[in-house]
This record gives C-alpha cells, structure tokens and sequence, in this order.
C-alpha cells in the first residue's frame, strides 16, 4: 500500500479524498492556487504545495506543475478527483512515465472512453444502444448547421473532452445552432484546453441513469446500482438519488451487465460511471463514460457501504476487488442535494464572495456505511444519516475561478419518503450567509409533487420553473403553523426585551395576548395562551395550534413543534418582526399589536428603482464580447454582449426593443453585479 499521495484537486473532493487516506494509514498531499492559499484541503492535508496563479490553466491543470508538485514531495500516487486532470490521458502518461501510480483507470481506457466520440464508437461496435449523432470531428458552424439539419433539430452540441455541463448547448434551430457551438468551443477550450465539438439527438423526455462500475487490473469487474440524475440545470447535475424510482429490477440488471461489459472491453480498471438516457419505456441509451469518480458518488456509498475512493486507492496499489456481484446489496434510499454558490433569484447566476456564515446542519451516521465502517463523518448514530463533503468553512471566500458548487448535503434513510423528509430538515438547518445560494430552490424541489412522486425528466427544471426561480409561496396551512411560531417567538422576545430594559423582575411580566401576524400576504389575528411548558396559539376562526421550542432571541436557528410536528426555521431580527427562511420560502413576518396592524395596513408600500432601460450585469464577471454598438436598435431577444464567470459564458439578450444609447464597458472588463453594462432609449 502507497505511504503518501497527492490530490491533484481543491475543494470538497480534494477534502473527500483526504478523509478515506487518513483513515488508511495513508499520508496526503495537497496542491493549491494563488486563490486557495487558506483552503480547507490545504489545511487538511500533511502537506501542501503551491502550483500557480488562481486561473486553473495556470495551475491546476499545468500537467509541469503538479509533477513537479509530485516529484518535490516524494508522493507514490495521486488521486485527480473529477474535473481538471482526472480524465486527461497525457496526465496519466506522465505518471507512469515517473513510476507513479494514478489512481484511477488505465492510459488506454481514458483514451478510449474519456473521448465521447470514441467512446461512442466502441459502445456501438460492442451493440450497446447509443444516441443517435455524428461520431466525426466538426470544424465550422456551417458543418454544425448542415450535419444538425441530418440528424434533426433538437440537437445537443457537446465538447468531446467535456464534463459537468461545461460545452453543452441545446439547439433547436440553425441560428441557435450557430451559437451553440461557437460558445461550446470556447467553453471547451477554456474548460479543458480541448475544443473539439461533437453533435448528437437530444432525446425529449429523457431520465439520465448512470450506473457505478467498479474494476480492478485482474479481469474482475462489479456494478454498484444505478443513481438516478434527471433534477438537472445547464445540463449540470442538482440533485441526485440512489437508486432510481424508475427502474425494476430486471432493467438495472440489464444496464449493470452492459456497463460492466463495455468496462472490460477497454481494459477498465477503478471506480467509473456509465451513463444512460432511459426513456418512459424503460429503453436505455449509452450516453457516456466517465473515466473518474464521480460527484454525486456518495450516494451509491450510503446505500452500499462500498468507500469508492478507498476501492479506487486499493486497485491502483494493485489489489483484487474484495467484493463479488453477489455481495453487492441496495440497502435504503440516498439523496444527495448540490449546494451552489449561485443566486436563484437571478436565474441561478454565479454568486461570489465572503461566507459571513456557514453551519452546516450536524453529520448522523447510518446505513451501510455505519454499518460496514466506512462512514466518513466523525458523528452519531441514528436512524437516518446526515452527510456534508465540503471544502469551505465559515470565513472563507468564494472564488470567481472555478466551479460554484461548494458542499453536498446527503441524506440516507430506509425508505425514499423518509430520506426525502431528512432532507428536507437538513436543508432547513443549513445555514449560508455572504453570497448567494441554491438552498431555498433545493427545499422547494423536495416538496414539488412530481419529485416526491418520483415523475421527473431531464427536463423538469425547465418544464417546472420557466420563468426562473421566484421563490415560493406557502399554503395557508404551512403559513399559520409559521405564523402559530412567530407568535409565540415573538412573546419571548417582548418578555427579553423587557428584562434587559428593567421594566420588569424575573418572575412577572405581562405581556399582551392578542396580536397580529403578517405574512405573504397574510394577515393573523391570534391570541396567545402561555404556560411553561409553551404556547397555545389561537386564530380568529377558532382554530389553535401548540408551539413548543427551546428559542431563545439570537438564536438563527428555531426548532420548534407544532402540534407535535417538527417545524425548522432560519430566523433573522427585522423591524417589528422576523425574517423566516423554511421549506424554500423566504418570509418577512410582523407581529404587531391589532391597533399597530391597522395603522401599517394604511402605510404606502415602497416601490423598486426602475431599472428597464438599463442592461445590468447579473453577477461579477468578466466581459467576453459586446455584440452591438452605441445607436443601434436592438430587438427582443437579440444578444447584447456575453459575460464569463465560473467557467460558463453566459449570452445577456435583450428583454423588449429597443435603441442603444450607452455604452459603459467593453471586452476584458470585470464587473460586479448590478453595474450598469449599457443603457437604452
């Protein structure tokens, strides 16, 4: 076995992979960029080493580097995680080159699979359903035109060396086309110093169902289920569970032996992931195979008990599986829930910036993973499991440079239902402040009735949210059990508030009964019955709620029981009442005396600076190309310019008609958000 490895990666995976070492025996080391100098992996490992500049092609994927990273700290293997170098075959030459041991796949089999076009080509001589599309090399927008014209609109355009919805586009039509993959090609490009572009069908309706396959370098070869990934955005992967509520028994079978089968017909041998396009038939489509571990691995370890990284470590050191198909048992149902610095609001827009906040709710151990000793959280058991990999913490700052996923909330439970409800309270209990975040999308996607049905496609996100993420907005039952809660939190506070101020001893304080709660358009007459057990919390209709808890003022976090039932909220101090984050809803709730309620009731409401005629940039980044000139008119939908953060280049249209009056930046400018990128008539 190796004595020490180095990461060749940052962030939650680096950190993922420095949990299963350490507890191997195994020392780590850790590269970082300019921009990573404080990181959490940088802290974690026995060592670091500094590779460059905060751009990833100036560092982390400057193959010169790392080796040089690897050869001044004696490191005997490495672990690439996924992205950057995890699937570059010319990486995995140098190691061998320098005697030391890659931990993943061999070079043959990330040449083979790690290219889409080629793999495809393999999976069809192996009579592996596959998509269908154009395997040959596209030079011009002109080819992409005509061969898309062939294969017949949609078409999905994709890089051949991409991953992680970097270099995909939709195109529906030629003009869409045409844009697609010119920006495919410079994302790719960017992404992955490989431009190459290829075309193939987009199936409507789909599900995307990858299966996880385990291989070692002696022929034997095992699949661990299958996860199900359709709760996707910009082709990019948000939540994912293990198993799917789709597939029966007979049909993972099926695509198991498949995906093991093309595995071995390569020379396979680590963790990979074949993945699928199942149809509403249950009718499967080789899609891809990606040649490293991969993101949402997590969720096949909690329903399995496999550690994939310690496997993964164990054969590249040249050792047999020590498990057969036979051994391999789905136990529970996993969730996993990608926290993004990104802002839902803005149409997930990239978001930068200080974490002024950053608790993650406590990890729980259970499942297989407690049970086979593999569990990667230093936590307590109980009956459903909480885990976080993550790679930041609290104070840290969120880089512009690399990808904005920044944790994986995972939840494991014995039923689907039950892990779906600890998830839900997880995400109520997670607590992000400083920049922007996906978490009040994730609540709202828990509670969606076609995901807890388990009737979701590939295109769920678009089909459910076409306008963009506005929020959510809360049955009348949902909001009096919060409003029941602010009620009686608020009576706490006034008894506080009292006591500080010195109008009152520790022992008496009347404080009113009757007041009023107002929220999402809302308004509550209620009437609180305290004792010191709690609240009994009465509405004018007659109707009463119980409301328990430990609260106390401060405190962002109330966990409270209504009527027995568990309600979570983040809770912030406003003015004359509470700001209420739960269940993906954000709340601005008042609890005022009655007389208090009618004067605000006559209060004209604020209105919003009018900002139609002005093109704001919708998040920092940088500017990539101004596509229209000072004067002209532009029409509704026309593209104005193109802004670049996180990796991702991102086409700012018009929203109406209209004529250019200014200016104010140009290609090569940073911006923060809301700067004023051009002005119209």
């Amino acid at each position: 076995m190796f004595n020490k490895i180095l990461i060749a990666n940052r962030g939650e995976i680096a950190c993922r992979v420095i949990k299963t070492a350490r507890k191997m025996g195994i020392k780590t080391v850790a590269i970082y960029s300019d921009a990573d100098k404080n990181a959490l992996h940088v802290e974690m490992a026995d060592e670091a080493v500094h590779i460059g500049p905060p751009p990833a092609n100036q560092s982390y994927i400057v193959i010169d580097n790392v080796m040089a990273a690897i050869k001044g700290t004696g490191a005997e293997a490495v672990h690439p995680g996924y992205g950057f170098l995890s699937e570059n075959a010319k990486f995995a030459e140098a190691l061998e080159a320098a005697g030391v041991a890659f931990i993943g796949p061999p070079k043959g089999a990330i040449e083979a699979m790690g290219d889409k076009i080629t793999s495809k080509k393999i999976a069809q001589e192996a009579n592996v359903s596959t998509v269908p599309g154009y395997m040959g090399l596209i030079d011009s927008a002109d080819d992409a035109v005509r061969i898309s014209g062939e294969i017949g609109y949609p078409v999905m355009i994709k890089a051949s060396a991409g991953g992680g919805g970097k270099g995909m586009r939709i195109a529906w039509n030629d003009e869409e086309c045409r844009e697609g993959f010119q920006s495919s090609k410079n994302e790719a490009a960017n992404s992955f110093g490989d431009d190459r572009i290829f075309i193939e069908k987009f199936v409507t309706q789909p599900r995307h169902i990858e299966i996880q396959v385990l291989c070692d370098g002696h022929g034997n070869g095992v699949y661990l289920g299958e996860r199900e990934c359709s709760i996707q955005r910009r082709n990019q992967k948000v939540i994912e569970e293990a198993p799917s509520p789709f597939l029966d028994e007979a049909t993972r079978r099926a695509m198991g032996e498949q995906a093991v089968a093309l595995a071995k017909a390569v020379g396979y041998a680590s963790a990979g992931t074949v993945e699928f396009i199942v149809d509403g038939d249950k009718n499967f489509y080789f899609l891809e195979m990606n040649t490293r571990l991969q993101v949402e691995h997590p969720v096949t370890e909690l329903i399995t008990g496999v550690d994939l990284v310690e496997q993964m470590i164990r054969v590249a050191a040249g050792e047999k599986l020590s498990i057969t198909q036979d051994d391999v048992k789905l136990n529970g149902w996993a969730l996993e829930s990608r926290l993004y610095a990104e802002d839902p609001y803005r149409n997930f827009l990239p978001s930068i910036g200080r974490l002024t906040r950053y608790r993650p709710p406590m990890e729980v151990a259970a499942g297989p993973l407690l049970e086979t000793g593999k569990w990667q959280g230093d936590a307590p058991a109980g009956d459903t499991a909480v885990r976080n990999d993550t790679g930041v913490y609290e104070g840290g700052e969120i880089s512009m440079y690399y990808d904005p996923m920044i944790a994986k909330l995972c939840t494991w439970a014995p039923t689907r239902a039950e892990a779906l409800e600890a998830m839900r309270v997880a995400l109520d209990r997670f607590e992000v402040e400083g920049i922007g975040h996906n978490l009040p999308f994730l609540s709202a996607v828990m509670d969606h009735p076609k995901f807890v049905s388990g009737d979701m496609t590939t295109a769920f996100i678009a089909e459910e949210y076409p306008d963009g993420f506005e929020g959510v907005e809360l049955g009348e039952d949902a909001l009096r059990r919060i409003a029941a809660s602010c009620a009686a939190m608020h009576r706490v506070a006034e008894i506080r508030r009292a006591r500080v101020s010195g109008r009152m001893d520790n022992h008496e304080r009347h404080v009113g009964e009757e007041w009023n709660v107002s929220l999402q358009g809302h308004s509550f007459d209620v009437k609180i019955a305290a004792d010191r057990d709690g609240a009994t919390i009465t509405f004018e209709d007659g109707n009463s709620h119980r409301v328990t808890g430990d609260w106390t003022p401060g405190d962002q976090i109330a966990d409270m029981l209504v009527d027995g039932a568990p309600l979570v909220m983040k809770v912030g101090k406003i003015s004359g009442g509470f700001r209420i984050r739960s269940r993906g809803a954000d709340i601005k709730a008042h609890v005022r005396t009655p007389r208090q309620a009618e004067l605000a009731r006559m209060m004209p409401e604020k209105l919003p600076p009018d900002t139609s005629k002005m093109l704001l940039c919708p998040m920092p980044g940088l500017i990539v190309k101004i596509d229209v000139e000072e004067g002209q008119e532009v029409q509704e939908g026309q593209a104005l310019c193109t802004v670049e953060a996180m990796k991702m280049e991102n086409i700012l249209r018009a929203e109406r008609k209209g004529i250019v009056s200014r200016i104010n930046a140009g290609p090569g400018d940073s911006l923060a958000v809301d700067d004023v990128i051009m002005e119209f008539e």
